[in-house]
C-alpha cells in the first residue's frame, strides 16, 4: 500500500499528477482521463461530488462499497478515507471523470444566496449513486476547455461556474441535495461506530468531531465518558495494537502496515511503536 493522497492538498500541490482548477487554494474542480485498472486510496479534506463521465469506479469507504457508472455521480462528505478501482467500459479502455471538492464556504454562500432554511435533520441521509441530468452532463461537458490552460480561468468566473454546479445539482438529485444540506447541520450520530471505521485513516480529532456532529469540546467530552480515556490515546493504541497484530499474521512489510493504520510516516510509527511495545516492529515481523 502507497499512502494515503490527501485531496485536494495533493492535487493543488502538484505531488500527484492531475490537472486542476483551483480557487482560495483549494482544489475546485479535477479533471481525471486515465488508463482503466488504476487503483488508490484518497483522505477527503473537503466534501466530494465524483462525477463519472466514462468508464465506471468502485468506491469503498468504511463498511460500504458503491459502483458508479458513467453518468452518474456521487457525494461524499469530508474527513473519511475513501479506495477506488477504476475502469474503462466492458473492462477496457479510458476512464473519465470530474472531482469537485465543495469547500464548507462555497456551500454556505449558495444556501445563503437560494434563501433556504435548513431544517433540523433527524435521520442521517447516507452517500447514494444519482442519475446525472443531460443539463449536467453537458455543464461538465463544457468545462473541458478551463483545463486547458487553468492558471488564465479568472477566479470570479470560476466561482460562478461552481455555483451553476451546485444549482445543476439541486435540479437533479433530491436526495444530494438533502446530502448538501446536511452538510452544513450533522445529525449527531454513534461514536463508536464512527471510530470504528475511521481509526485507521489519517483523520485528526476535529474530523472525528464533525463526522459525529459534535463539536470538538463535545465530541472529547462524549468519548471520555465512553472510553474513560482520551480519543488522541485511545486511537494511537488501537492503531498500534492493530499494527502488531499485522506484523505477527502477515507479510506485510513495516512501512505498509503503517500507511495501512494512518500513519503518514513509517520512521515516525517505528519509533512511538517501540516506546509503546519495547521493541521494534520490523523485530516482530521476522519472528
Amino acid at each position: 500500500m502507497t499512502k494515503v493522497i490527501k485531496f485536494p492538498t495533493a492535487l493543488v500541490s502538484g505531488d500527484y499528477s492531475s490537472s486542476s482548477l483551483v480557487l482560495e487554494g483549494g482544489s475546485v474542480i479535477d479533471q481525471c482521463i486515465v488508463t482503466a485498472g488504476e487503483r488508490g486510496t484518497f483522505f477527503l479534506q473537503q466534501h466530494l461530488l465524483y462525477v463519472v463521465l466514462g468508464g465506471r469506479v468502485t468506491l469503498s469507504c468504511g463498511n460500504q462499497t458503491f459502483v458508479v457508472n458513467k453518468n452518474e455521480m456521487i457525494l461524499l462528505k469530508k474527513s473519511q478515507s475513501v479506495s477506488y478501482i477504476k475502469e474503462g467500459n466492458n473492462g477496457k479502455g479510458l476512464f473519465e471523470s470530474m472531482l469537485f471538492a465543495l469547500q464548507d464556504n462555497l456551500i454556505k454562500d449558495f444556501l445563503t444566496l437560494q434563501n433556504v432554511q435548513i431544517p433540523p435533520m433527524k435521520e442521517e441521509y447516507t452517500a447514494k449513486v444519482s442519475q446525472m441530468s443531460d443539463t449536467l452532463i453537458a455543464y461538465c461537458k463544457s468545462l473541458s476547455p478551463y483545463f486547458d490552460n487553468p492558471s488564465q480561468i479568472n477566479e470570479g468566473l470560476l466561482r460562478l461556474k461552481v455555483m451553476e454546479l451546485l444549482y445543476n445539482v439541486m435540479d437533479c438529485s433530491k436526495n444530494i441535495f438533502r446530502q448538501i444540506l446536511q452538510l452544513r447541520n450533522p445529525v449527531k450520530t454513534d461514536i463508536h461506530r464512527i471510530v470504528e471505521q475511521n481509526y485507521t485513516s489519517p483523520v485528526s480529532l476535529e474530523d472525528l468531531a464533525y463526522l459525529s456532529g459534535r463539536s470538538l469540546s463535545s465530541f472529547k467530552r462524549d468519548f471520555q465518558q465512553i472510553y474513560n480515556t482520551t480519543p488522541a490515546k485511545y486511537i494511537r493504541e488501537k492503531r498500534l495494537q492493530k499494527a502488531k497484530e499485522l506484523l505477527q499474521s502477515t507479510a506485510m512489510p513495516v512501512s505498509e502496515v503503517a500507511y495501512s493504520l494512518g500513519f503518514e510516516n513509517p520512521t515516525h510509527f517505528t519509533h512511538i511503536f517501540k516506546d509503546y511495545f519495547g521493541t521494534a516492529p520490523s523485530t516482530i515481523a521476522e519472528v
